[in-house]
Formats: C-alpha cells, structure tokens, sequence
C-alpha cells in the first residue's frame, strides 16, 4: 500500500479509505462481522475510515470494531445533515457543532477526530460562524483537521479567503462526488482544491453499485428492484455502463477494478472511499489496489464520458438553493411582466 499525503495536513493516508455507512442497521448489523471487516482492511494496509453522524449506528459500530486500533487509523467524521426531527440538530451553526462532535466522540469511543468534515454545505449560516466553531475543536485538541464535503467551488474559495482574513482555521479536505459516470468536479473542484493544496477523499466512485456491473439494461437486477435511488433507473448513465463494462472486459479486469483505479489515478485526488457490507465484497475491492490503468484505456474512457462532463447526477449529491427552490431563479410575475 503507497500512502499519499492527504493535502497538506502533513497526515499521510492509503489510497482507498474504509467508508463505514454500510456498518450499521440499514447495511451489515453483525458487529461481529463489521469487526472482521475493519481488522481486515488495517491488515491489508488501509489506515483511513471515515463515517457520519448520520450514517444511523454506524459510529457506534465502527467504535467497537476499532476498540484496541484506534491509534492504528486516520479516523474521520462529518456532520451537518439532519439528525432526528429537531430543527437545530443540523447545518454549520455554533450550538449544533459543539453538540454534534460531542456526541460522534462518545459513540466512536475516542477522544479526538482526525478529521471532521461538514456534509454538506449550510446556506442558512454564515461561513465564519462554522469555521470558527471549528477552529476551536482544533484548538481545543478534539479534532486535528477540518474538512468539507460536496461543496461547490466558488464556496471553496469563499471558506479559504474568510478563513485567511479571520485568522480561522481552513478547509484542509473536500469531500466530492466522482466516478467513471460524473466528472464534473473535474472542471473546478478538483484544480480548486489542488490550488489551495487540499486533500479530496472520493464519496461513491461506484455510483451507488451502478459501477459494479449490477444494473444492466433490460435486467432488473437486485440493485433496481430496490428503486432507491433514481440514478439507478437513468437510462443514459446505464447506455454508459455497458460500454464500460465492455471496456473493461476487453482489458481484462472487472468493471469495479477499472471504476476505482480510474478514480485514483487523477492528480488532484487523494483517496477514494469504498463501503462494503460484506467480506466479500471488501475483498473484491481491496483486490484494485495494484490495479493501474494505460493511457490508451484512459483515452477509451475519455471518449465515452468526456473529461468534465457526467452522464445523469445522483440523487445524494447537494444542490444549491436556487436549484432546489424556484422562486430562487425567477423574478416576481409581475417583474416579468413589465419588463
């Protein structure tokens, strides 16, 4: 396993990072399996794990299945999204990220994160009001670095310029999405956080499962009859998956190694999170580590998914306001009419 610097944190991690949503009551409920899982993945040379508050019991899971390693890890969290129906108990705010780190500390059993990465972005609080809040869990010793996650671009830049005029601490990872099927972070996100020398940690570069060779046209295979999420059932990203898995085929490894090591092989990121539920499947994807790609594959790929453009979106990525909202990018009907 070669590590890589994760921005310039001056922490050194693998190339693929143990994401751990699936231990929990939604994914793998067998602690002791979980247990297994995670010593094989240290074993096998993976020193970064990451998880959430809002990934149900995952923190509490992970917390057992690390108890006598914690030291071994690189152990990072998020928060953010909603957790129970209280309206305060989300977002960037002050009062929820001091209650927030208190709690994922107690489940996970330890008494620091290396990273806390918020989810996804607050529109509703103020960059400063998070970044300070942050800052003094760095100081404070309960967390060593901070991060971001699914953050657009031009937000990037605006957390890294308050950060330098108020004196706070900054962003030192972003947290996107990025797969054979999406390269949109390509275009801005990536050379973003490459300028400002931020590690970037890959959310689902299988899409979902899309990349596995589980959805297939004409097949309802396990993973569609689920109608989880709709990116599942998008015929244009599945017209790009069967050109991938013939692609694959035809260099001679399976469609999930090439999605991983194409995810990899990009400069500007630092690892890529792969969420297993079973042994099996963590075998399978710890069997990419050594898999590299050529050029001319590289090129093959780039003619069916061009750099910077994505076929389809997921359903988990975030949205800015004025997406989500449309009263947010049209003027008044009256406005309309008198102009």
């Amino acid at each position: 396993m070669k590590y890589r610097p994760l921005g310039r944190t001056g922490i050194h991690v693998s190339p693929f990072a143990l994401g751990a949503m699936m231990f929990s009551s939604f994914g793998n409920s067998d602690q002791d399996e979980v247990n297994r899982m995670v010593a094989r993945a240290l074993d096998a040379g993976i020193n970064f794990v990451d998880t959430a508050d809002a990934y149900g019991d995952s923190e509490e899971m992970l917390g057992r299945a690390l108890k006598g390693r914690r030291d071994d890890v690189v152990l990072a969290s998020k928060f953010a999204r909603p957790i129970g129906d209280d309206v305060n108990h989300q977002g960037g705010s002050r009062r929820w990220i001091m209650t927030a780190v208190e709690n994922s500390l107690r489940r996970l059993q330890t008494d620091h994160l290396d990273l806390y990465q918020m989810h996804r972005p607050d529109p509703e609080t103020d960059i400063e009001e998070t970044l300070s809040a942050l800052s003094d869990l760095v100081r404070s010793g309960k967390v060593r670095a901070i991060g971001s996650s699914d953050m657009p671009a031009s937000e990037i830049v605006e957390a890294q310029w308050v950060a330098e005029r108020r004196g706070l601490e900054r962003f030192r990872t972003e947290q996107p999405h990025y797969s054979l099927l999406d390269r949109t972070i390509e275009r801005e996100v990536l050379p973003v956080a490459q300028r400002y020398g931020m590690g970037t940690v890959i959310w689902s570069p299988l899409a979902s499962g899309m990349l596995t060779g589980r959805v297939r046209r004409g097949q309802e295979t396990d993973l569609r009859r689920t109608r989880l999420f709709a990116a599942l059932r998008d015929e244009r990203r599945i017209d790009a998956v069967e050109e991938f898995i013939s692609l694959a085929h035809e260099a001679g490894m399976s469609l999930t190694h090439m999605a991983l090591a194409f995810v990899v092989a990009h400069p500007g990121v630092t690892a890529a999170l792969i969420g297993p539920r079973t042994m099996e499947q963590l075998d399978d994807l710890l069997a990419a580590v050594d898999v590299s790609l050529s050029d001319d594959l590289m090129d093959r790929i780039d003619a069916i998914v061009p750099p910077g453009t994505g076929v389809g979106r997921m359903d988990q990525e975030y949205s800015t306001p004025a997406i989500v909202s449309a009263s947010l990018r049209r003027r008044p009907l009256e406005e309309r009419a008198a102009a």
